[in-house]
């Protein structure tokens, strides 16, 4: 099985240059896609639509044209489930979630603070929010991949300027201590957490998914890896091989690929 996620920073953007193309060469499973930046109807075409893929989205409603998310995949969802009940973050376009049988595949595209003090507090409080729901999907017994672009990184194997982020939306010593609280092992609350694909299987690894479009940050590899699978611990051992995307820029962010053993 082979899962891609890629945060398109607009899907019809990211499909003029070459993005669908691309895709269909892949041989994935499924796909999740963060900002859509459009609504439904507005990816109707079939240049948005690979042969063979079903397709589900789930827009902003509070702002047209802003966040939205969704998930291509070969075999149609026995379920599609698009609100976790939180109507901000919801209307925001920020969650869909797959099922097929006892696998669940979300889409997620977690608010950046980027912008200010308002935005980081709202993000502090979806972290608050999110902690209960995460631990409950983790322990519910289903297999969970969680895709998406969280806007935070790990350590400072996932960020190029480490010490001069340190006061920095994303790399806020609060986002990481919430963060990696999610993935530790054993967890607290019992059993192993979160696992985070891409270091399972590179733990020196220092691949960057995102890169700003200012100073020349893409050619010099000044980069983040804010795009993850978090899985569940029964997917563990099912992980075979991960990969990020460079030769082509569809977006600011690179299409991240884990391959599952079936």
């Amino acid at each position: 099985m082979r899962i891609i996620s890629f945060n398109a920073n607009g899907l019809r953007s990211a499909a003029k240059k070459g993005f669908f193309d691309w895709f269909v060469e892949q041989d994935a499973d499924i796909l999740c896609v963060q900002e859509t930046k459009a609504q439904e109807h507005q990816l109707s075409g079939s240049e948005f639509l690979p042969p063979g893929y079903h397709v589900r989205f789930r827009d902003a409603t509070t702002k047209k044209g802003y966040s939205g998310v969704a998930i291509y995949s070969r075999r149609e969802p026995d379920e599609v489930r698009t609100a976790l009940g939180r109507e901000d973050f919801d209307e925001e376009g920020r969650y869909i979630e797959a099922r097929f049988g006892n696998l669940s595949v979300v889409s997620f595209y977690i608010p950046s603070g980027s912008s200010g003090e308002l935005r980081q507090g709202y993000k502090f409080a979806i972290m608050d929010w999110l902690a209960p729901i995460l631990e409950e999907w983790r322990t519910s017994g289903r297999d969970y991949v969680l895709c998406g672009d969280w806007n935070i990184v790990r350590s400072a194997l996932d960020i190029k300027n480490w010490k001069g982020n340190q006061k920095n939306s994303g790399c806020l010593p609060e986002e990481r201590d919430w963060f990696n609280g999610l993935c530790v092992e054993p967890h607290p609350a019992g059993g192993c957490g979160w696992v985070d694909a891409y270091r399972a299987l590179h733990p020196q690894g220092q691949d960057y998914t995102w890169w700003s479009n200012r100073g020349n940050a893409r050619a010099n590899d000044v980069g983040w890896r804010i795009d993850y699978q978090l899985v569940t611990p029964s997917l563990r051992d099912r992980l075979r091989a991960t990969s990020v995307y460079r030769d082509s820029w569809f977006s600011d962010h690179a299409p991240f690929t884990v391959d599952y053993a079936d």
